[in-house]
């Protein structure tokens, strides 16, 4: 079994929002498109240092990132980016990672965009039940059962 690459398509989400506005024209909205590869290890979208300074994406919080190999890191996290991925997109945050090293699609994304991991055919598609469009599981509590959690704190 080998590692899945798929090609993906970044944009910075904030130059969209203005152009979309009319405060930014088409061509200044900054996008890159690479391979990544989907890391069912991994949580969240993970990008090259590099790749997010040409995307302009601002740092907005510091994260400890933990390896296979157990080691532990602090690393930044940017956003917002937009990652598409064949015809479903959506926007998130990245961690960053150092220039030049490859870019990771992590569990958040291919949840999100409902897509599954198949390593044996190396491919990242969607679920068969979901063919169009992402289908995302939301819980439901019950009226009650929020008043006892909401009391059950109250009495702490």
């Amino acid at each position: 079994m080998g590692e899945i690459a798929v090609r993906v398509e970044l944009e910075n989400f904030v130059d969209r929002a203005l152009q979309e506005e009319g405060r930014l024209q088409e061509d200044k909205v900054r996008r890159h498109s690479m391979d990544a590869v989907a890391d069912t290890g991994a949580v969240m979208l993970a990008l090259p240092q590099d790749v997010v300074e040409k995307l302009g994406l601002r740092s907005r919080r510091r994260v400890v990132v933990s390896y296979a190999d157990d080691r532990r890191d602090e690393r930044p996290v940017a956003g917002a980016v937009t990652i598409k991925i064949g015809d479903r997109a959506m926007t998130t945050e990245c961690i960053v990672r150092p220039p030049l090293s490859e870019a990771l699609i992590g569990q958040v994304v291919m949840e999100e965009l409902d897509l599954i991991a198949d390593p044996q055919r190396q491919t990242l598609t969607p679920r068969p039940e979901s063919p169009i469009y992402p289908s995302l599981k939301l819980k439901r509590a019950g009226a009650a059962k929020i008043r006892r959690r909401l009391a059950a704190r109250g009495s702490d």
